[in-house]
């Protein structure tokens, strides 16, 4: 049997143990044993080996530091009430505009990202913090869910990421450059969903009463409130962009601070702190778990030399590249549906990274080709959280919200979609919107 062969079976077992609903770090561990016992002839010896180096190299990693800190920073971020400042910031502001409280949400989840990292963390965070808000200035329960689903998505997209910090390793590509990278999408996705909220509440009217306009000193103490995480997100950053630290040591820096505010203005306390250390320790152990599971896959792929074989006939093929690029990113909107955001990563990336990457696209070089296409393939991911049935984002706000049934906020979020996706291809065909800031 071949080895493209034997990589497909693999493939197959992995992705019938996930509509199973078996855990994806085991899943990946199951498909990358299975292909060592088949390339070994069921020598067992090869696998454990294996297994041995790749935990030590992989959890040993310096560069993996950075998961908890982030994820801890968005902890205490959640758990601290940070994000309440953030919204009435942004209401001060645009919260009188037509539309302006849901704007003011989208904005708020785009703030609240910055420190966070997170979209599911963002998505529930916001939705206690922003549906009492919209639902009492008549904005309906369809309305009110799908912004904030589509805004939490903003959480992964917005440095810093912790998916960006996965694909970063998974492809040896810089942290600090893929969050440069990702500075004007994140910007343009927020502008976007702007204008589709502006359209569909000009559609569904009733909001000719928005929240009366602050004053000038109301404003001035929105805008005062919300400056210590301003700090930290210019530390963190500005930090990582300027080069004065590291991303490990700017999230160590972040998370502290992010603790400070929580206890200080906040008002968090020792239980708080407890939840936040717990839940760090819940959601990094799980991270660690799949990273390795996708290693070993990797491994195991890599011995069945599939992903360059693969690689090797999709450059043989004549196919042009953007009909290429245009396949895959229609096949993780697929996968979106069926598939958690982390699982689509770490699962697609060894596959798809070396098809990319044979491919010339615009002239770039491989380093600019490979930041491009983290962000594309963020982009996409970020789409599989509000699409059914597996949105989680969905399934979070339509909890808090209790009474709007999810079919109604799935319906809600299609335009948001259309306006990701419309994002999306403006962004394949024009590399230099993400490149950009690189060359400054």
């Amino acid at each position: 049997m071949s080895g493209l062969s034997l990589g497909l079976i693999a493939l197959a077992i992995t992705l019938t143990l996930l509509a199973l609903r078996v855990h994806i770090g085991i899943t990946m561990l199951i498909g990358g044993a299975a292909c060592f016992w088949a390339v070994n002839d069921g020598d067992l010896s090869s696998l454990l080996f294996t297994l041995n180096n790749l935990a030590y190299s992989r959890l040993s990693n310096y560069d993996l530091a950075v998961i908890p800190l982030f994820v801890l920073m968005g902890q205490f971020a959640t758990h601290g009430g940070l994000s309440r400042a953030i919204f009435r910031c942004a209401a001060a502001f645009i919260g009188h505009w037509k539309g302006g409280l849901g704007m003011s949400a989208i904005g708020a989840c785009a703030g609240f990202g910055a420190i966070c990292g997170s979209s599911l963390a963002t998505a529930a965070t916001m939705s206690h913090v922003a549906l009492p808000e919209l639902r009492r200035y008549n904005y309906s329960g369809r309305l009110a869910t799908a912004t904030v689903a589509a805004g939490g998505t903003l959480g992964i997209l917005i440095p810093p990421s912790v998916p960006l910090i996965i694909y970063a390793v998974l492809t040896q590509e810089s942290i600090a450059k893929l969050f440069v990278a990702a500075v004007i999408p994140g910007i343009l996705a927020v502008l976007g969903y702007m204008v589709v909220l502006r359209i569909m509440v000009a559609r569904e009217g009733g909001h000719d009463h928005e929240q009366q306009k602050a004053s000038t000193a109301e404003r001035i103490k929105a805008f005062v409130n919300v400056l210590p995480v301003i700090g930290v997100f210019m530390v963190v950053i500005v930090g990582i962009y300027g080069g004065w630290s590291n991303p490990t040591e700017a999230a160590s820096i972040g998370a502290a601070a992010c603790g400070i505010l929580a206890v200080i203005q906040g008002g968090m306390r020792w239980d708080g702190i407890r939840t936040s250390l717990l839940g760090t320790a819940e959601t990094t152990a799980m991270i660690f778990l799949v990273l390795l599971g996708a290693d070993l896959l990797n491994s195991g792929l890599a011995l069945t030399q599939m992903p360059n074989e693969l690689a090797e006939w999709v450059k043989n093929s004549g196919l042009a590249p953007m009909l290429v690029l245009f396949a895959i990113l229609i096949l993780y909107l697929l996968l979106g549906c069926v598939m958690d955001s982390l699982a689509m990563i770490l699962l697609t990336i060894p596959i798809f990274y070396p098809v990319i990457m044979g491919l010339d696209f615009f002239g770039l070089d491989p380093s600019e080709k490979s930041i491009w296409f983290g962000i594309l393939a963020l982009m996409v991911v970020e789409i599989g959280l509000v699409t059914p049935p597996l949105g989680m984002n969905l399934f979070i706000v339509q909890r808090a919200a209790g009474n709007v049934p999810l079919a109604e906020t799935a319906k809600g979020v299609i335009p948001f979609i259309a306006s990701d996706i419309l994002r999306i291809i403006v962004l394949a065909l024009f590399p230099a919107i993400s490149l950009c800031l690189l060359s400054l």
